[in-house]
């Protein structure tokens, strides 16, 4: 079975289709016959164990990964700004932030100061990378994926590196993003109970799709607690980041069980 690439027509219709999707990396099936689709505006977080095929996914979503097998179909025009999961730079090596976000693509210094105001990161314009905290520096590398107005983000472990209180401040910020562009979203992670509130639908990976659906279904579906080894009447405590008072950007499917037919894509 071959992969294929595709072009929809821009309407209503998903941003993005990926069907069947079957990844080869050596004798190892990294993804095996995966679908779903990412409809305007919507977050969609995958989750799943080390070694589950999450990074593979996001690069084949962003391109940079053909598949052996399946379709991926795109919206004609589609625009994607991606956060990867790691981003080395040379901590002897100066480089400011304006520097890095014009490194592979070329914007003004008014675009420039827009992207970091939307991720409430204008004051660090100007300042060293190597002085940056995580979490600053992953409001830089977001406002960096938003230069271009994509129509989808893809974030791979955006809040790598950063504290429990700063990934909550993380996940709020890409929501604000979202209601303030209309940008879909596609992020990785690893931790339904942080991202709880600031995704829309969860599609649990371990190679295939195990389970998907809204969050509070998935954290009970029995495919999802079997995977991340949650006994059986042993809760789990979502985290809602529920208050009372709005942050500004400054602020400091329904579930089913994997279908378990031999496949053809990886037996």
């Amino acid at each position: 079975m071959s992969a294929s690439l595709a072009s929809a027509p821009a309407s209503s219709a998903p941003l993005m289709q990926l069907s069947d999707i079957t990844v080869r990396l050596g004798t190892t099936c990294a993804l095996d016959q995966v679908s779903f689709e990412i409809s305007p505006g919507e977050i969609i977080t995958v989750i799943g164990p080390n070694g589950a095929g999450k990074t593979t996914l996001a690069r084949v979503a962003i391109g940079t990964v053909q598949p052996d097998g399946g379709t991926v179909t795109r919206r004609a025009g589609l625009k994607t700004g991606y956060v990867p999961q790691r981003f080395a730079i040379d901590p002897t090596l100066p480089i400011s932030v304006d520097r890095l976000m014009q490194l592979t693509q070329r914007a003004s210094k008014a675009e420039i100061a827009y992207a970091l105001e939307q991720v409430g990161a204008a004051h660090l314009s100007g300042r060293q990378i190597t002085h940056l905290s995580g979490g600053e520096f992953q409001r830089v590398l977001l406002a960096r994926a938003l230069l271009g107005k994509p129509d989808l983000l893809i974030l791979d472990e955006p809040s790598s590196g950063i504290d429990f209180s700063g990934q909550a401040q993380l996940y709020d910020l890409i929501s604000n993003v979202r209601h303030q562009t209309g940008v879909a979203v596609l992020m990785i992670s690893h931790d339904l109970h942080v991202v709880m509130a600031a995704t829309d639908r969860v599609l649990c990976l371990n190679t295939h799709l195990c389970c998907a659906g809204a969050p509070d279904a998935i954290s009970n579906d029995p495919a999802y607690r079997e995977l991340f080894g949650i006994e059986a009447g042993q809760s789990l405590a979502l985290y809602h980041h529920q208050h009372d008072h709005a942050h500004d950007l400054d602020g400091h499917v329904h579930p089913h069980e994997h279908d378990a037919k031999a496949h053809e894509g990886c037996p």
